[in-house]
């Protein structure tokens, strides 16, 4: 059976956002194109490291001589994007795989974001999941994201000095 695909092609909005106080947030990446978006749940460490693989990619194409494409270096302004998540939330499936690429016809970051899956495998392979979620963003629209991702990360709870854990009410170091 054929999976359910979630494809947002040029999206409108592209971001992480969370739902809840420090320490007990939910991350989601929220996609919406006119009146059709979709929210997966992600986990605080994977939004990280999409933001930082993302940042990487620009990174590379701003790097290469031979490249063609215009990579903004920093958020374009018309892009910045600091609203909530709309609402409601409605978590479509919890992240379990990500992987991203590089579409040199469109110019384009694509992610895809596959369902964490009860199985016994280690590793389920992609092309076995039942939903997946395809967003392909421009490089402006990327760095946005980037941004953004970051700056929802470290608004959580501060981390101890000395242990690097997060400090709560219960943090004694």
């Amino acid at each position: 059976m054929p999976a359910l695909v979630h494809q947002f092609d040029w999206p409108d909005r592209v971001i992480v956002g969370t739902v809840g106080s420090p320490g007990s947030r939910s991350f989601y990446l929220q996609v919406r194109d006119g009146a059709r978006s979709t929210s997966v749940g992600l986990e605080k460490e994977q939004s990280a490291v999409l933001a930082e693989k993302i940042d990487e990619i620009l990174g590379a194409l701003m790097a290469d001589e031979g490249n063609r494409f215009s990579v903004p270096a920093a958020t374009p302004a018309e892009l910045v994007d600091n609203e909530p998540l709309d609402q409601p939330v409605e978590e479509q499936f919890r992240t379990g795989l990500l992987r991203l690429g590089w579409d040199p016809s469109t110019a384009q970051v694509i992610v895809e974001a596959f369902p964490l899956e009860d199985t016994e495998e280690e590793t389920p392979e992609p092309e076995d999941a039942s939903e997946m979620l395809l967003v392909r963003m421009p490089v402006g629209t990327a760095r946005a994201f980037v941004e953004r991702t970051r700056q929802v990360v470290r608004s959580g709870r501060p981390l101890c000095p000395l242990c690097g854990a997060p400090i709560d009410d219960g943090h004694v170091c």
